[in-house]
């Protein structure tokens, strides 16, 4: 074989190579302020980082579950949990995740996996993004 037919089958071998994938499960935690659904530069960031693993794994389920702290009642903390996977599962829709594709769930109240000050508080303000899981 010549360097011709050498350098034209590598560039064959290089051109039909699979992409890689972004690796799924994963999952997403984006955080919110108290008593509030909007999204900030942070979470905005986090949500597109989803959105891109989950356009990567086509086949692989998007659940997207809410959560809010114990301040207040328990009804207006669900409320407030599905508003936020809402919102969050809308800004996956117009990041190019199909909306066929999101289960919107919302835990309500949660509680603390750690004790440590301020970690209470800050780990209920969450949605979760899931992806294969």
């Amino acid at each position: 074989m010549n360097r011709i037919t050498a350098a034209f089958v590598f560039a064959i071998f290089t051109v039909t190579a699979a992409p890689a994938a972004i690796a799924a499960p994963a999952d997403y935690p984006v955080f919110f302020q108290p008593w509030s659904a909007a999204i900030d530069s942070n979470a905005g960031s986090t949500i597109a980082i989803a959105a891109k693993a989950a356009q990567a794994n086509p086949s692989a389920p998007v659940i997207v579950t809410g959560s809010a702290d114990t301040v207040g009642s328990e009804a207006a903390n669900q409320d407030l949990a599905l508003t936020r996977a809402q919102v969050v599962a809308d800004a996956l829709t117009a990041d190019g995740v199909a909306k066929s594709r999101i289960a919107v769930v919302s835990a309500g109240e949660v509680s603390s996996p750690g004790s440590a000050p301020g970690s209470f508080a800050q780990f209920s303000r969450r949605v979760l993004i899931q992806i294969g899981n």
